[in-house]
């Protein structure tokens, strides 16, 4: 049964360097689903800058829509970067920053995801702050230690529930189909929710703590029911519709 005491759940959809103008389709078609069928938690999806327009503009209201980075200035001789300013003028209210691709790929720290996601909050906006060990880290028994330094250097100081949501993600398990136990899971979101209200206070229990690496249909109701497990950041399981709704579907169960 869920508690009642946490917060609504929200299920993400991180579209990542996919998707062309034809996959309006598929947010019409979630966007139809979740009409039909209701759903028990908050649906985003955030694809490609080059998409956000085209999403946004297709007035699906029960999907919303994000976006996966942005710069941590407002404006400025940064070619190639986005300000959280432009993504928010399209309606965008999440906004994702230091996804471990981020971090691995442009050699982002933990100082740089701070100061993108105060950027994204300065605008209004909710910043989903991603944190999670690599294989090394888990195997050598750091996964706690690395996780909770990385929510502690990451999460600007002015953060609350309404600006701000974590993603746990263990780097193994993003794409590779491999998932942790329920255990691991709720050890670590235990652990970032003593952070969270250590630092907050009653604000830190509200703030969303989602769980994201190989999210599926199959395995969403046991990761979902996990405590301090307050939803999902999904990969390629949120390309399409169905799929995708598959999981915004296991809180019919959990509920």
């Amino acid at each position: 049964m869920t508690d009642m005491t946490a917060p609504k759940a929200l299920v993400a959809g991180n579209w990542k360097m996919n998707g062309l103008k034809a996959a309006s389709a598929e947010i019409s078609k979630l966007n139809d689903l979740v009409n039909e069928n209701g759903a028990k938690c908050d649906v985003l999806i955030c694809p490609p800058y080059t998409l956000i327009g085209t999403l946004a503009d297709l007035g699906a209201e029960n999907v919303a829509i994000g976006a996966q980075d942005c710069h941590m200035n407002i404006s400025g001789a940064h070619t190639g970067d986005i300000s959280a300013e432009m993504i928010r003028e399209f309606g965008c209210e999440h906004i994702i920053v230091g996804h471990s691709e981020r971090r691995a790929d442009h050699g982002e720290s933990n100082e740089t995801v701070k100061a993108k996601a105060s950027a994204a909050q300065a605008t209004g906006a909710t910043a989903i702050i991603c944190v999670g060990e690599t294989i090394d880290e888990r195997e050598a028994g750091d996964a706690v230690s690395v996780v909770t330094s990385q929510v502690k250097a990451s999460i600007p100081d002015d953060a609350t529930a309404d600006n701000t949501t974590i993603a746990y993600e263990p780097v193994w398990a993003i794409g590779t189909g491999k998932v942790p136990t329920a255990g691991d899971v709720e050890e670590i979101h235990a652990e970032i929710r003593a952070v969270l209200e250590t630092r907050f206070g009653a604000d830190g229990a509200k703030i969303r703590i989602l769980y994201g690496g190989s999210v599926k249909a199959s395995n969403a109701n046991e990761l979902m029911s996990v405590p301090n497990v307050n939803g999902a950041l999904v990969g390629g399981a949120s390309l399409k519709a169905d799929d995708f709704y598959g999981i915004i579907s296991a809180y019919d169960e959990i509920g």
